[in-house]
């Protein structure tokens, strides 16, 4: 049987109010559990982010649910809003060793089965490179940041030392989107998730190519791109004309933007067999890892049947994106 490695998935601790508050009473998350122990509510201070259920938080739930779905190994980063990039660097330095902490022992019900990724504190470049080499030397096995940094876009100077630090220290980087781009306009049918989500994650692959960034960052460095990279592969041919066509647009780009393929993977959470056919065809079979934003409502529910049951790709392509791939970007020999 095809080893299926799920390297996109979150968690979020059962953080109380209390603990929340240390880091800010007003806004920072936590966690509200009813009284049945299956559902729960993602708060911000006193506001109601998302509802959320058992296996958000609960690693016997989880593996319940990977053995129902056949999934061999699950890799658990941080619900984005964990992320804590508009407070204090030292104050976010601290909220991060703790849920890096505490996504160690979520890992520890099922060592074999359950992988964490770590968050930093972006905000504060000396403290994110500290904590991103404390927590891979800890057991995580490697780390997940936001796609921007306020204004700053992933080629900002600042973003593109941490890289460059991860590169340097052999840790494999998932960008993930979030405080997504709108400006009112989005205001229902979950339209920032739906539509900003995957250009904000566009926006940061292109962004490293156009800005010469990827000229400045080592090419050791393992980064793979969630959501199968957003919009990238569909517009990528525009992105390539409009570099051939425009000098404004390959002022900073010495080459084609199609040559740098090779920098960076995706996941394969675009739960359409055309999307992932395409998807496939642009980035290679190797560069396409397993992904199902579990255990949300938006990610792949029946995690890996989209690959496994694909008309168009070979059993050995299916074999490469259900496990293999993320085996190797992760190093997880055991599973290899």
């Amino acid at each position: 049987m095809t080893l299926r490695i799920d390297m996109h998935s979150h968690f979020f601790p059962p953080i109380t109010q209390e603990e929340a508050a240390s880091l800010d009473a007003e806004q920072a998350p936590w966690l509200r559990i009813d009284a049945d122990g299956e559902r729960g509510m993602i708060m911000a201070g006193e506001r109601a982010f998302r509802p959320v259920y058992r296996a958000l938080w609960d690693p016997a739930k989880r593996i319940e649910e990977m053995d129902a779905l056949g999934v061999d190994v699950q890799l658990v980063c941080a619900t984005p809003v964990m992320f804590g990039y508009g407070y204090d660097g030292a104050a976010a330095h601290d909220w991060a060793i703790r849920m890096n902490d505490r996504a160690l022992e979520l890992c520890a019900h099922a060592p074999k089965r359950l992988k964490a990724l770590a968050q930093v504190p972006l905000q504060d470049i000396d403290l994110a490179c500290r904590e991103a080499t404390r927590a891979h030397r800890s057991g995580h096995h490697g780390v997940q940041i936001g796609n921007h940094l306020g204004p700053r876009d992933l080629d900002d100077a600042h973003l593109v030392t941490f890289l460059t630090h991860c590169a340097n220290d052999g840790i494999p980087v998932l960008v993930h989107p979030w405080d997504m781009m709108t400006d009112g306009r989005m205001k229902k049918w979950m339209l920032p998730w739906l539509v900003a989500m995957p250009a904000e994650t566009q926006l940061s692959m292109v962004s490293l190519i156009l800005s010469g960034a990827f000229e400045r960052i080592p090419k050791s460095l393992k980064l793979c791109f969630a959501h199968g990279g957003g919009s990238f592969a569909f517009l990528l041919g525009r992105v390539q004309n409009a570099w051939e066509q425009r000098d404004i647009v390959r002022e900073d780009c010495p080459n084609p933007p199609t040559s740098y393929l090779d920098r960076f993977y995706v996941d394969s959470a675009v739960f359409d067999p055309r999307a992932l056919s395409l998807l496939v065809d642009t980035m290679g079979e190797d560069r396409v890892l397993l992904g199902s934003d579990y255990p949300f409502p938006l990610g792949e529910q029946k995690i890996g049947d989209l690959v496994a049951n694909h008309a168009e790709l070979s059993d050995t392509a299916k074999a490469k994106i259900l496990g293999g791939n993320a085996a190797r970007f992760f190093d997880l020999p055991e599973a290899a």
